[in-house]
């Protein structure tokens, strides 16, 4: 089963996580009293791969959802950029996940989320089986995706011992989210995918707090040597550590009015992995990443239309056509 689905796959990536309908208050109404909001559809993973698609890559998301329209719903936009959904699971008994922005909050926009028993939840690793991994160069997950659920967790962690073994690069988002889980729960679940991956995305803020660590080195240490580490620091800049010993690589983020900060990561996640896919150097893997993510930071949708950043594809020997 697994050889027919490698013949029919020809895409770059798989990400592989939950998306939700989000549903996000007009002109910044508080979520108590609001009377009318916008519907829209975001996720980690399905964010990475729809920027992913903007830019002219082959990608294809994998995930459950549920079968009723809120499902179609998820599948139609995170298609629309041309990411292949043909992979996702439809489940009768188990639903979509919402979840709802609160903007008007002066300490920033919060989120509530509907997503406990939700289809993604339900994922396991038997569905791995459906997945055309070995087909992929790189696969990519967040750690959102192990605070879902049990399963989801030993998904995860099978996903990229698959990937290890089929020669597939692992690219992991660290993605903490307090809402999902406490730090004591987090810290080593977290800390063992990003050990396993081979490229890390994570906030400096978040390490902190998951971890306990103080500097963009610190979190190179804790990580370990093997692994290229991409350290974001908000409106400063990120430095990425590659494998070894070496000093960073250090680009600073890219000066912009911020709308909405929701997704900026993923966006950043998205434009690093399109340059490493390109063979590009460490800067500009990072200043793709900046330039990506301030889209994101203009918009208050999770994906804003990055295909403008699009690059000519490239022949085999390497010349735009």
């Amino acid at each position: 089963m697994r050889r027919g689905v490698e013949e029919v796959s020809d895409h770059e990536v798989l990400c592989l996580g939950e998306a939700m309908v989000l549903v996000t208050p007009r002109q910044a109404q508080p979520l108590a009293t609001a009377r009318d909001a916008t519907l829209s559809v975001a996720g980690a993973e399905s964010n990475v791969a729809q920027y992913l698609a903007d830019l002219g890559h082959r990608v294809a998301w994998a995930s459950r959802v549920g079968s009723g329209p809120l499902g179609d719903r998820v599948l139609t936009a995170v298609a629309r950029p041309g990411v292949d959904v043909r992979h996702v699971e439809r489940d009768p008994s188990a639903p979509t996940a919402v979840y709802f922005k609160d903007p008007s909050r002066e300490d920033g926009t919060r989120v509530h989320y509907y997503r406990t028993g939700s289809a993604a939840s339900r994922i396991t690793p038997a569905y791995l089986d459906t997945l055309p991994i070995a087909s992929a160069r790189l696969v990519h997950l967040s750690g959102i995706t192990a605070a879902l659920s049990a399963s989801c967790a030993e998904t995860a962690t099978a996903l990229f011992g698959r990937a290890r073994e089929a020669g597939v690069l692992r690219s992991f988002d660290v993605n903490y989210r307090p809402a999902l889980w406490s730090t004591q729960d987090a810290s080593a679940p977290l800390l063992a995918l990003a050990r396993q991956a081979d490229i890390v995305f994570v906030g400096l803020d978040e390490a902190a707090e998951v971890w306990g660590t103080t500097t963009a080195e610190d979190v190179r240490d804790l990580i370990g040597p093997s692994v290229s580490v991409v350290v974001k620091n908000a409106e400063v800049g990120a430095v990425l550590f590659e494998p070894g010993a070496g000093p960073g690589t250090f680009v600073p983020a890219e000066a912009v009015e911020v709308v909405e900060p929701v997704g900026a990561g993923d966006a950043f996640a998205a434009g690093y992995l399109s340059a490493w896919l390109r063979d590009d150097a460490p800067a500009e893997r990072l200043r793709l990443g900046h330039r990506v993510a301030a889209f994101a930071l203009g918009s208050v949708e999770d994906h804003a239309d990055a295909t403008s950043l699009r690059r000519p594809a490239l022949d085999l020997d390497g010349t735009a056509r």
